[in-house]
């Protein structure tokens, strides 16, 4: 802060972890190189998200929960059943969100209907096998 006192902030970040302990552990290591002063894990809990939607673009700088409902016919009832998915969206803009869900699901056979898509507050998200390097963009 300006007077030099440290502020105490909360932030969210999703990580990669076969455990509640491993997950404390990497999220203490990668965030040791950004951090002055004490650090600390207040609340950790499991996420829903079936899976994430990684974006290339350098202006990607946000996380939207989305909410896919997949269309399937029942043989017996034929009658339409919607299973609903959670995902994690990285993109620019709400637009952006969406833009890049329907180029995943676009590559599949899968009937879905798009739900949900909400900005979320996670600053980041740190996959398994992966360090603090993967953030270095080297340019020729």
């Amino acid at each position: 802060m300006e007077d030099g006192l440290q502020k105490k902030v909360t932030e969210q970040y999703v990580v990669d972890a076969l455990s509640f302990t491993e997950a404390e552990q990497r999220i203490t290591e990668e965030m040791s190189a950004y951090i002055s002063g004490t650090f600390e894990v207040t609340d950790i809990k499991k996420a829903v998200y079936k899976e994430i939607f990684f974006s290339d673009d350098e202006l990607a700088d946000r996380w939207y929960k989305a909410k896919l409902q997949f269309i399937t016919i029942d043989e017996k009832t034929e009658k339409e059943k919607r299973a609903n998915v959670s995902y994690l969206v990285q993109a620019g803009s709400f637009n952006g969100a969406v833009k890049n869900i329907d180029e995943v699901m676009g590559g599949t056979m899968i009937d879905y209907v798009i739900a949900t898509v909400a900005e979320t507050q996670i600053l980041d998200v740190y996959e398994y096998g992966k360090t603090v390097e993967r953030k270095i963009v080297i340019s020729k």
